[in-house]
């Protein structure tokens, strides 16, 4: 008993062993892990996202409002607020015939990448042929070749094929330099599915385009999905592609919002509900997908 009271007595005065043995800032750290790490988090997250919400705020007030006072003023007077902007957007046809334009990029040339990028991957994890590891690190070294090295030389390639400035160049031009990356972490990711399965699915008579539908996709769509939210993200958000692939007359958002831009001063009503349109659908595809997301960035980081 009085062994048990001596050891009670030292852990009170001295604290656990463990947080003995921990040093001053490890100890702080602990001990601010909850509400007041909280609170630091949620002002952080609310920091970053000041820009976003000053420019929802932006779009649902008027050009003379805006021109007059910062967008912090709704809250005083909120009877400023009004949906004539998005009104006025969606009657502005160089808006939303580029929002259809740059669907009209972004969706193929994402299912593009991801179709043509899980083929490859599986037949790098897979498939056995002449010299498959050299092709392999071949695809690895185009990751670090920079999109402005090709530009002149598949403008003239295009040029005279035909097919500068329309959307099946700006397509495949997206397609050929998501195609590195795709490959890559498909590929990894696809290595990692145990090979019991595959073979037993051999086994039983699959062959390798059954295989790679019925075995492989589903245990990958993870990391399917995160690859096709980053190459949505980087289509949709890209200027210096479409600038200068992109055909001048309807051009994708991202370039008609620059050109609007020019005339600040009068199609501000206009730019500010444009700019957040085209940030709010990256961002529902990517909420959409966002469990996804995470197991596909995850995946392999446990064993």
């Amino acid at each position: 008993m009085s062994a048990t009271k001596e050891r009670a007595g030292s852990t009170r005065e001295g604290g656990s062993p463990a947080a003995r043995g921990q040093s001053l800032a490890a100890r702080v750290a602990t001990r601010a892990g909850g509400g007041v790490m909280r609170v630091f988090l949620v002002l952080v997250a609310l920091f970053w996202l000041m820009p976003t919400i000053g420019l929802l705020l932006s779009s649902l007030r008027g050009p003379r409002d805006i021109a007059e006072t910062g967008w912090w003023k709704v809250f005083t007077a909120p009877s400023e607020l009004t949906f004539e902007n998005y009104q006025r957007l969606l009657d502005n046809s160089t808006i939303t015939g580029s929002l259809t334009s740059t669907v009209l990029i972004t969706v193929p040339s994402t299912v593009l990448v991801v179709v043509v990028g899980s083929f490859a991957a599986y037949a790098f994890a897979w498939m056995d042929f002449p010299g498959r590891d050299w092709w392999f690190l071949l695809v690895v070294g185009l990751l670090v070749v920079p999109v402005q090295v090709a530009l002149i030389p598949v403008s003239e390639l295009f040029g005279t094929i035909g097919i500068f400035e329309t959307t099946l160049g700006v397509v495949l031009f997206h397609t050929a330099f998501g195609l590195p990356f795709a490959i890559f972490l498909l590929r990894n990711f696809f290595a990692e599915i145990p090979r019991e399965l595959l073979e037993a699915a051999r086994l039983d008579g699959a062959g390798e385009i059954r295989l790679f539908t019925r075995v492989v996709m589903p245990l990958g769509g993870p990391a399917i999905a995160s690859l096709g939210i980053f190459q949505f993200l980087w289509v949709w958000n890209d200027m210096l592609v479409a600038l200068i692939f992109a055909d001048s007359g309807s051009p994708p958002i991202t370039v008609a919002l620059q050109q609007q831009v020019r005339q600040f001063g009068n199609n501000i009503d206009v730019l500010a509900p444009g700019a957040f349109v085209s940030m709010v659908i990256p961002l529902a595809v990517f909420f959409a997908f966002q469990r996804q997301f995470v197991n596909g960035v995850m995946a392999g980081a446990v064993k």
